[in-house]
């Protein structure tokens, strides 16, 4: 796609080649516009004259001989990419994905007497150059659409079914106030923090606010652990192998979560995303199963006792028996 340009007329000229299509990415936190001097003869930085222009408007100039450059506010990045290579003939420039606006740029070099010219044009990339296989979507974002939607769709879904175990246990057995206020504001805090970093890693783009908010959806759902074997422990004297089991499972989908999120994390595209999500998805199933446990036992005890205290009552009725013997 992209092809090696010329620009020259006589030995007069000055000849400049770079790439005529340049493509970026959401991946991109920064985008070079090449362009490249052949044929300097004095290659005395005080004989040189370097403008870059958009769609005919100049936005970064260079006047050699006073060391003077001059920037458009709009591209306030633009910089030399090797400053110390421009007697060498590099004047290729350097924007932050931000503020490189897709378009027709043109690079123009004069030395002394002698100048030339060189257009390119600046493209959206598309999803083939981030590795995936679709090139007709555009790549805008850190992770595609559809695994960000998977993704706060999993996290949201794990706030719900938290909730609805906590109210299922609510209405079945008597909570002391101190815990069900802890419980309750520590449901709260990670639904609102993960709704904050829903709102961040939505968004388009390959940025810190991205990584942030993925960061503030996954390190906090750690809370989900404890709070599973406290309602477990009000619904069981003690817990059993099943309730550890999935315990565990939840404690093993939150560590593989967070492993998909620290190598997720420094790539773009993320190549482990798959971890991440799958880790999520074991917390969410987790989650779902001990709902239904927690549904299924509590539905099959009668006036409500607590799985222990069908051992324990006995116990104390035979022991009061003997001590009045």
């Amino acid at each position: 796609m992209c092809q090696f340009s010329f620009f020259f007329i006589g030995s007069a000229q000055l000849i400049l080649i770079g790439t005529s299509v340049i493509e970026k990415s959401g991946c991109n936190e920064t985008v070079v516009l090449p362009c490249h001097v052949t044929n300097l003869r004095q290659k005395n930085e005080n004989a040189m004259f370097v403008i870059w222009k958009k769609e005919g408007d100049t936005i970064f100039s260079y006047r050699g001989g006073n060391k003077k450059y001059n920037v458009d506010n709009s591209f306030s990045s633009a910089k030399f990419l090797h400053p110390e290579n421009l007697t060498d003939g590099d004047a290729s420039l350097v924007l932050s994905s931000k503020q490189a606006v897709v378009g027709n740029y043109s690079c123009e070099v004069t030395e002394s007497n002698r100048e030339g010219e060189l257009r390119m044009e600046l493209r959206n990339g598309s999803v083939a150059s981030c590795g995936d296989e679709t090139p007709e979507e555009k790549c805008g974002s850190w992770f595609l659409l559809v695994e960000r939607a998977v993704i706060v769709s999993l996290v949201i879904l794990l706030v719900i079914l938290c909730a609805a175990q906590l109210t299922f246990i609510g209405l079945k057995y008597e909570i002391e106030s101190q815990r069900k206020v802890c419980i309750i504001v520590a449901l709260v805090i990670f639904a609102v923090v993960a709704a904050v970093g829903a709102a961040l890693f939505i968004q388009d783009g390959y940025t810190v606010q991205n990584q942030a908010g993925l960061g503030l959806m996954v390190i906090p759902a750690v809370i989900l652990v404890p709070l599973q074997y406290v309602m477990f422990g009000i619904v069981f004297d003690s817990q059993l192998q099943a309730t550890l089991a999935l315990i565990g499972l939840k404690l093993l989908g939150f560590i593989i979560a967070v492993v998909g999120f620290a190598l997720c994390v420094p790539a773009c595209p993320p190549l482990h995303g798959s971890v991440l999500i799958a880790g999520i998805a074991i917390m969410a199933i987790a989650s779902l199963l001990s709902l239904a446990y927690v549904f299924i036992m509590g539905s099959r005890m009668k006036d409500h006792p607590r799985p222990g205290k069908a051992v324990e009552e006995p116990l104390n009725e035979l022991q009061s028996y003997v001590m009045r013997i």
